[in-house]
Parts: C-alpha cells; structure tokens; sequence
C-alpha cells in the first residue's frame, strides 16, 4: 500500500531498515542537518533546512513557500511503489505538515479535513506547522481548508518526540 511514514529523527536509521522507503524528506533546522544515511539515494532525498516556528518573524529560517514548492516538486516525483519516509527532530510538527501536505496534493481538493482527522487518529501527538500548511494552502488553492482543517484536529498530545506513523495515501477515503 502506498504510504507516507513519519518519525522523528531518532528512528530514521530503523524505518530505513525495516521498511525500506525510496524517498525521504529530512525537515531540520540548517545547523542540525543530517546526510542522506545508508539506504537512501542521494537524488531521492530532500532536505529543507527550516526552523520549526509558526510566525514568520519567529525564526532564521521560517517555513517559506520556496519550502512547500520544493516538497511539492519533490512529491511529484514519488511514484509510491516503496514508501517514503517524512522526519523532523522530533516526528511532531514539520514532518506532520510535510505529509499532510503531500497527502492533500494526492488526494485533491475537498479531503483536507477527512485527511486530517485520519492524521489525528493515527497520530495523537501530531501538531503540523502553522506556517508550513498556510503556504501549500495558498499554493494549491484550497481557499483556508487546510489551515481551516489543521485548527479543527487542535494541538495534539503534548510529548517530547513522536512515534513512528503510517499514513497510507488512501487517508481521504472513508
């Protein structure tokens, strides 16, 4: 089944392993970012340097919209024969926006909040990005559903780092 798998930087050697993705996006801070590891093809590994904040001001390096473009392109480019493999530091904010984003972009307009809710139920810690789903909403056109949809699941459960997360493609459906 085609699959976007979240964790936090702390699993990301293990879900190379056992779930062997042919993508991977790495969302940290500039000065925190990693190389591509071991099992991961340098040309399919997409890595956003951004500071994890939710104002435009707040940070060196705020989610911008050359961020979302880049991860749409990169999105694109996913055939979903093999699953990719979506992280941040802490699986929690950055690595759930750049999925739902994803996920919204497959699925199309109108799914936003059902592909939300699923995050929330298979993610109780998820809390998205702010900034990050504000731009792809913007760029995609969905008119304030995304964020509209991000505000309605609410924070999440407040933890240190997230657990590893499937989010099959197929999320929208009911």
């Amino acid at each position: 089944m085609p699959t976007i798998l979240v964790s936090p930087l702390s699993a990301v050697e293990a879900t190379i392993l056992r779930d062997a993705p042919s993508h991977m996006v790495t969302l940290l801070s500039p000065e925190h970012m990693i190389e591509t590891p071991a099992g991961i093809a340098p040309d399919r590994h997409l890595r956003l340097g951004v500071n994890d904040v939710a104002e435009a001001w707040a940070g060196d390096t705020p989610p911008a919209v050359h961020h979302v473009s880049q991860l749409l392109d990169f999105g694109r480019g996913w055939d979903a024969n093999a699953p990719m493999l979506v992280h941040c530091w802490a699986g929690v904010s950055r690595s759930m926006a750049a999925a739902f984003i994803i996920l919204c972009e497959r699925a199309g307009p109108g799914h936003e909040r059902a592909i939300a809710q699923a995050i929330r139920a298979r993610a109780p810690h998820a809390a998205p990005n702010t900034l990050f789903v504000q731009h792809a909403d913007e760029m995609l056109g969905r008119g304030g559903r995304m964020r509209e949809a991000i505000a309605e699941i609410g924070r999440g459960r407040i933890v240190a780092e997230g657990e590893r997360v499937e989010l099959p493609l197929s999320l929208h459906l009911p």
